[in-house]
C-alpha cells in the first residue's frame, strides 16, 4: 500500500476505499486528478491519468525520494512500480516486465519514457562508457521509432499507431547490457486512409520527393484535407534512403482504366514515372507490376495474369501498406542490431536478467469496428486472462506461503472468449483463414433475432470490458493482407541498397512455385502467444493509463468518458480481485514501525519476545482483532476501516511526536554543540599553555647564561610573547632591567655610589623623554662657584639656616615679571633655595623654602631651561649656565637629579618633573606664562625675550 496522502487528495490506493463500487471508484479518480495527483495505486498497479500539462514531479529529486524504497514508501508514480520491477529483478534474479495499457491519447508513451528514463538514471553508477553508450541506444530508439510509428490525430498529438515491447537485458550487477524491441500490429492503413490531422513534412522534403503539402491532392489522404497543423516535430534529417514510406501517398493517384477490356494506367504515366524515380526501379517495370502478375505453374511454366481493375486497385494498396511495413520492420532490426546483447557468456558473466516494457494499444470500441479493432480487443483478452492468472496465482501463493487459509475469489473469467477468438477450427481467426482459403462467406453474428445488427454484415463479441459490434466487411481482404510477389521482384531489384535489403523474398527465382503466406490473422495469433508466453514467465507490474477528456484539457474531467475506461481496462474488477481477500498485508516489522506509537505497549519500544506480538497487542488495544489474519511474516488487514482508524489515531498523534522529537534532537544539538564547545575550549586552553611554556622556555633559553655575559642580557632580543603575557612580558622586562641595574650597582666602588643615587633618580624621572640628562663632573659637582666670596656667603647662611647639604649651585640667566633677564646665581640646599647676586659679593636676594618647590618643568632638547613650580605660582625661570670650570657642562639634568634624590630619599615623596615637547609652561605672581626655545643667528649668547604669551629663549645658532 501506498504511503497515505492527506485526505483533501483522496485515497492514494482504490483498494483502501469504503465500498468498492464505480461511483465511488470515479470520485476518488476524479478528486486526485483536480488535485494534480494523476498517479493512484491498485495495489501494485498503478492508474495514471493523462494530465495535459507539464508536472513537476519529475527529475534528479523525485527520481532519488523512489530510488530504493518500497512500493509503499511514498505516493504513488511510475517510478515507485519501475524502481519496484528493478529491484525485483536485481534482488531475485528474477525476469520482470512491466505492461502499459489504456487507449490512444492516455498517456501509454510518455509513461514508458519516464519508466526508461527513470531505470537509466539509477543505473551504471559507476559511469562506464560501455554501458552508458547502451542506455542512450535504448532511449534514443524511442525518437526513432516515435518518428517512423507515431501520428498526430484528432485524438493524440503523439499517437503511436503500433504495439511495442521491449525487452532489457541487465548483468548480474544491474547495468543494461543491451535490448530487443518487437512490435506488433502496425498500422498500416494510415498510408492510404489519413483522418483529419494528419501531419505533413516539410515543404522542402516534399518537393525533394515530388510531393504536396496539400493532403486533398491525393487519393490516399484525402479524406482527412480539412486541416494543417504545425510540422514542427517532424524529423528533418533522417537518411533520404530511409523515406519510402512518406513516398506512399503517390501510389494512391495511380488511377487505372479499361480499355477494350484491358486495365491500363490512365495518364501521361508522371506519376509512375516519380515511383520508379523513388525506387530506384525502372517505370515499364513499376507498370507491369501494378498491370500484371506473374503466375508460376508446377511445371516450370510461367504465366502472367493481367489484372482486373477491383485488382490492380487492391494490388496498388497492398503495395503502398508493404512498403510502410517493410521500412519500420527494417528500422526496428537495425536498432536491434545495435542494442542487441553480444557476446555473454553466463559462465563468465553471471546470470542475464531482463526487464521488459510493453507499450501497446487498450481496448478500442469505436462506431464502426474492423479488423484493426478486433485484433486489438483480442489482444487485450489475452493480456486480461494474463493479468488475472497472474494476480490471482500471485494472491494464492502469498496466502500459501504465509500460512493464510485461501479464500475463493469471485472473478469474470475471460477465456471462453480468448477460446472464441483463437480455439483451433472453431474459432473466428481459423474461420477467418478458412474463409481465405475456400473464399466462401461466414456468417458472424451474435444471433439472428438481434435488430441492431445489420444480417450478414456485423457480429457482436460480449468482451469483459463490454460488448463490441464489429463490421466484417473487409475482414478476408485485411486478413489475407496479400501482396503480390511481383512487386516483391521489383523491390529487390531496386538499385537502392536499403530498398534492397528490406525485400529479401524478391529473390526467389520467377519459375518457384511459393506458398501460401500466413495470413494477418495467424501472424498477428502466434505473435501474441508467444508473447504471452514471455510475460507469463515474468513477474508482470502493470501501468493502466486512463483519458481524462477528448479536448486535451489539463482541467477537463470527462467523467462518461472516463468511466468508459475504467470499465474496459477492467480498474474495478482488479480492486474487487485485491479486496476478495484482504485489502491491506504488511510485513511485521514495517506495521509496527509505523504504528507503534497508537499502543501504550510497543512506544517507543516494545519488550516482547517477537515483533509479531507486537503487533498483535496493537491489534487487540484497537479492538479489530477479528479483522486480521497471521501470517508467517505478515499482518493481513481484511477491511480498509480498520486502517483507517489506525491511520486518524497516527495522524493525531503525529504532531505530538514531531514536537517531542523536536524538542529532543534541539537538546541533542545543544548537547553536541555544548560538547564541541568544551572540546574547543579545553584544545584552547591546552594551546595556550603551550604557548605560555613555549614562551618560558624560550625566554629561559636566551637568557639561560645572562649572569656570565658581559651586558648581563642586556642586549639579548626577547622573543615576542603571546597576547595573553604582553603585560607579563613588560613586567618581566622591568625586572630583568632591575635585575641588571643591581648587577651593574653591585660593581659600582662604594666611594661613588652616593654620586649615583641622584643619577637613578634622573633617569626614572626622566623616563626617556629627554636624551641630554649630563653627567657628573669630578669631584663635588654640586660646587661649581668657588669664588671666595660666594664661599664665605655659603658658611654664613649654614651657619644662620643651619642646613646640612648643598644640593646644587650655579650661575643662570634669570627673567623675571617685569621681563627683565639678568645673571643670578643660585644655591639649593636641602632646606632651602637662594637667590644670589654674583654682581655684589653673592648677597641673597630672596629665600624659599625647599618645601614650597612643587615640581620642575624642562624642555626634551638640549637646552638648560629650567622651569621650578613653587606652591604660590610664582615660579622661577632659569637658564643653567656651566660655570668657570665646565662652561659647556649639561646642568640641567644635574638639577633635576639632586631635587629628585633629596625628595624622593629624605621627604619620600615623589617629585614631578614634567618633559615639555615644545613650550614650557609656568606662572609668575599666578599668571601663565609660556617659554618657547628658538635659535637666531648673530645671538653670542643666551638670553630671553618677550613673547605675547610669555618668553622666547633665544640660543645661539653655532
Amino acid at each position: 500500500m501506498a504511503e497515505l496522502e492527506a485526505l483533501e487528495f483522496g485515497k492514494s490506493d482504490f483498494v483502501l476505499l469504503d465500498e468498492v463500487n464505480m461511483e465511488q471508484f470515479m470520485e476518488n479518480l476524479k478528486l486526485r486528478f483536480e488535485m494534480g495527483r494523476i498517479y493512484t495505486f491498485i495495489g501494485e498497479v498503478v492508474v495514471s491519468v493523462n494530465p495535459y500539462r507539464e508536472m513537476d514531479i519529475y527529475g534528479k529529486e523525485a527520481i532519488s525520494a523512489y530510488r530504493g524504497r518500497e512500493l509503499y514508501e511514498n505516493p504513488p508514480h511510475l517510478y515507485a512500480v519501475a524502481d519496484a520491477a528493478y529491484k525485483a529483478m536485481k534482488r531475485r534474479a528474477k525476469d520482470t516486465c512491466i505492461v502499459i495499457s489504456g487507449e490512444s491519447g492516455a498517456g501509454k508513451t510518455e509513461a514508458s519514457k519516464y519508466i526508461m528514463q527513470y531505470i537509466a538514471a539509477i543505473t551504471n553508477p559507476s559511469q562506464r562508457e560501455e554501458v552508458e553508450s547502451v542506455k542512450n541506444v535504448l532511449l534514443k530508439s524511442n525518437c526513432v521509432l516515435e518518428a517512423f510509428g507515431n501520428a498526430k490525430t484528432n485524438r493524440n498529438d503523439n499517437s503511436s499507431r503500433f504495439g511495442k515491447y521491449m525487452d532489457i537485458n541487465f548483468s548480474f550487477s544491474g547495468d543494461p547490457t543491451g535490448g530487443h524491441i518487437n512490435n506488433y500490429l502496425l498500422e498500416k492503413v494510415r498510408t492510404f486512409c489519413f483522418t483529419t490531422g494528419s501531419e505533413n513534412p516539410p515543404q522542402t522534403l516534399l518537393e525533394s520527393y515530388h510531393l504536396q503539402g496539400d493532403p486533398a491532392v491525393y487519393a490516399y489522404t484525402k479524406e482527412g484535407a480539412g486541416s494543417s497543423v504545425s510540422n514542427k516535430h517532424s524529423p528533418q534529417h533522417i537518411h533520404r534512403n530511409t523515406f519510402t514510406a512518406t513516398r506512399s501517398p503517390q501510389h494512391g493517384n495511380i488511377q487505372f482504366g479499361t480499355e477494350e477490356e484491358i486495365v491500363q494506367v490512365e495518364g501521361d504515366g508522371e506519376v509512375v514515372s516519380h515511383i520508379a524515380e523513388l525506387t530506384s526501379t525502372q517505370p515499364q517495370q513499376v507498370e507491369k507490376a501494378l498491370l500484371f502478375r506473374t503466375v508460376a505453374t508446377g511445371g516450370g511454366d510461367v504465366i502472367e495474369k493481367g489484372h482486373s481493375e477491383q485488382e490492380a486497385c487492391f494490388g496498388r494498396e497492398a503495395f503502398s501498406k508493404a512498403l510502410y511495413e517493410r521500412l519500420f520492420g527494417w528500422i526496428v532490426g537495425r536498432i536491434n542490431s545495435v542494442i542487441e546483447v553480444k557476446d555473454y557468456n553466463p559462465m563468465l558473466h553471471g546470470k542475464n536478467t531482463v526487464i521488459g516494457v510493453l507499450d501497446i494499444y487498450g481496448f478500442e470500441i469505436f462506431d464502426n469496428n474492423s479488423f484493426e479493432q478486433f485484433c486489438i480487443n483480442y489482444c487485450n483478452e489475452k493480456l486480461q486472462q494474463l493479468f488475472i492468472e497472474l494476480i490471482l496465482r500471485q494472491e494464492q501463493e502469498e496466502y500459501e506461503r504465509e500460512g493464510v487459509a485461501w479464500q475463493h475469489i469471485e472473478y469474470f473469467n475471460n477465456q471462453i472468449i480468448v477460446d472464441l477468438v483463437e480455439q483451433n477450427h472453431k474459432g473466428i481467426l481459423s474461420m477467418l483463414d478458412e474463409a481465405c482459403l475456400s473464399g466462401a462467406r461466414h456468417r458472424h453474428r451474435l444471433t439472428p433475432a438481434d435488430k441492431t445488427m445489420e444480417f450478414q454484415k456485423h457480429f457482436r463479441i460480449r468482451h469483459y470490458a463490454g460488448d463490441v459490434t464489429y463490421s466484417v466487411e473487409g475482414f478476408l481482404d485485411k486478413n489475407k493482407d496479400l501482396l503480390f510477389q511481383d512487386f516483391k521482384r521489383l523491390m529487390f531489384n531496386s538499385t537502392n541498397p536499403v530498398l534492397k535489403d528490406m525485400w529479401p523474398d524478391g529473390g526467389l527465382s520467377i519459375t518457384e512455385v511459393t506458398k501460401r503466406p500466413q495470413t494477418a490473422a495467424s501472424l498477428f495469433k502466434n505473435s501474441i502467444v508467444a508473447l504471452v508466453d514471455k510475460l507469463s514467465c515474468k513477474e508482470p507490474y502493470y501501468v493502466r493509463c486512463v483519458k481524462p477528456n477528448e479536448m486535451k484539457s489539463p482541467v477537463l474531467f470527462d467523467a462518461a468518458r472516463c468511466q468508459h475506461q475504467v470499465a474496459y481496462l477492467g480498474l474495478l474488477e482488479n480492486v474487487r480481485v485485491r479486496r476478495a481477500g484482504f485489502a491491506y498485508r504488511q510485513g511485521y516489522s514495517r506495521f509496527l514501525l509505523r504504528y507503534k506509537m497508537t499502543c501504550e505497549y510497543t512506544w517507543p519500544n516494545h519488550l516482547m519476545a517477537t515483533d509479531r506480538e507486537a503487533v498483535e497487542a496493537i491489534v487487540t488495544q484497537h479492538g479489530f482483532q477479528d479483522d486480521v489474519a497471521y501470517g508467517h511474516t505478515k499482518l493481513f488487514v481484511r477491511s480498509p476501516r480498520s486502517l483507517f482508524s489506525l491511520e486518524q489515531e497516527r495522524a493525531a498523534l503525529i504532531p505530538i511526536l514531531v514536537l517531542f522529537l523536536q524538542k529532543v534532537w534541539r537538546g541533542a544539538l545543544a548537547r553536541k554543540r555544548c560538547r564541541q564547545l568544551r572540546a574547543v575550549y579545553a584544545i584552547m586552553g591546552c594551546y595556550r599553555k603551550h604557548k605560555l611554556k613555549a614562551h618560558f622556555l624560550e625566554v629561559e633559553r636566551r637568557l639561560a647564561n645572562a649572569r656570565n655575559m658581559a651586558d648581563y642580557g642586556r642586549g639579548v632580543e626577547w622573543p615576542l610573547p603571546p597576547a595573553a603575557l604582553a603585560q607579563f612580558h613588560d613586567i618581566t622586562v622591568t625586572l630583568h632591567r632591575r635585575w641588571w641595574a643591581h648587577q651593574v650597582v653591585k660593581r659600582i666602588p662604594p666611594r661613588r655610589c652616593p654620586r649615583c643615587g641622584p643619577r637613578w633618580r634622573l633617569w626614572g624621572a626622566l623616563d626617556g623623554a629627554r636624551k641630554a640628562w649630563g653627567s657628573a663632573g669630578p669631584g663635588s659637582y654640586r660646587h661649581y662657584l668657588t669664588s671666595s666670596s660666594f664661599l664665605r656667603v655659603s658658611k654664613e647662611l649654614k651657619t644662620r639656616d643651619q642646613f646640612g647639604l648643598v644640593l646644587f649651585s650655579g650661575l643662570c640667566r634669570k627673567v623675571n615679571r617685569f621681563n627683565k633677564s639678568t645673571d643670578r646665581a643660585v644655591l639649593i640646599t636641602d632646606k632651602h633655595l637662594y637667590k644670589l647676586e654674583p654682581r655684589k659679593q653673592y648677597k641673597v636676594l630672596k629665600r624659599t623654602p625647599l618645601d614650597q618647590l612643587t615640581g620642575v618643568s624642562l624642555t626634551g632638547g638640549a637646552d638648560q631651561t629650567v622651569a621650578l613650580h613653587t606652591t604660590s605660582q610664582d615660579d622661577f625661570l632659569l637658564y643653567l649656565q656651566g660655570g668657570a670650570l665646565w662652561p659647556g657642562q649639561d646642568r640641567a639634568g644635574e638639577l633635576v637629579g639632586s631635587l629628585a634624590d633629596h625628595f624622593t630619599r629624605v621627604k619620600q615623596v615623589p617629585f614631578p618633573v614634567k618633559v615639555c615637547s615644545s613650550a614650557v609652561q609656568l606662572h609668575m605672581r599666578g599668571k601663565p606664562k609660556f617659554v618657547t626655545i628658538e635659535t637666531k643667528a648673530g645671538q653670542t649668547i643666551a638670553d630671553f625675550k618677550k613673547s605675547k604669551d610669555g618668553f622666547i629663549l633665544l640660543l645661539p645658532n653655532d
